[in-house]
């Protein structure tokens, strides 16, 4: 469960939202081009918090957080390092989208391609504006609010893991991420200032197994 949540949280965090050219766009648009037209790399910190839907005779949702840092470089690399409650990383080096579990000293190997096709997660890392992914999502100015400029997205195919994702901006810096599977789970990520000049490189974003792991590729 912790990784379908994550990989969501991947999905939506790294995607990239289109708006017709042709229409008047609002402070969270017009921040969110401009992220995805000049921010090319970055370092942040984050905190993720999961809701799970109300069951019946639950008084209150159940939640988990987490923490760990966020790393980016376009147009294909990202990686996320959980460090809290328990240690689990993700890297999308170009070719292969790897998730490792030092618990379990298991790994697990996808074609990146494949894994991430379509998502908002490739959309983010590699689309160059908006127009490039309008086949992808339909989006919305959202109302402002806690002090942001929100933009509210909705995948065109009602088949994926992903019900919405809204995208918050504050005085056009991203700070939070809040996506709703179709599951009715929610994940609310929030983020640290982010570094844009973090020097990273291809070489960041390489992985190797470490020795004795199982590497599963399904």
């Amino acid at each position: 469960m912790q990784r379908r949540i994550t990989l969501l949280a991947l999905t939506a965090l790294l995607g990239a939202l289109a708006w017709p050219a042709a229409r008047a766009q609002g402070p969270a648009l017009r921040a969110l081009e401009a992220f995805l037209a000049g921010v090319q790399q970055g370092r942040a910190t984050f905190t993720q918090t999961v809701t799970a839907p109300l069951r019946d005779g639950e008084a209150a949702p159940r939640t988990r957080t987490s923490r760990g840092e966020f790393a980016f470089l376009r147009p294909d690399r990202f990686r996320f390092h959980y460090t809290h409650p328990f240690e689990q990383l993700i890297v999308a080096d170009g070719q292969t989208l790897w998730l490792y579990d030092p618990d379990l000293n298991q790994v697990t190997a996808r074609r990146q391609a494949e894994a991430l096709a379509n998502t908002p997660a490739a959309l983010l890392a590699s689309a160059p504006d908006l127009r490039a992914v309008r086949q992808v999502f339909t989006l919305a100015e959202g109302e402002p609010r806690d002090g942001l400029d929100w933009v509210e997205a909705v995948p065109l195919g009602r088949d994926g893991q992903v019900q919405r994702i809204r995208i918050g901006f504050r005085q056009g810096q991203l700070e939070v991420l809040d996506i709703l599977d179709s599951f009715g789970q929610r994940s609310v990520l929030r983020f640290g200032p982010l570094e844009r000049a973090a020097g990273l490189t291809a070489a960041s974003f390489r992985f190797q197994p470490p020795a004795g792991a199982d590497v599963l590729r399904p």
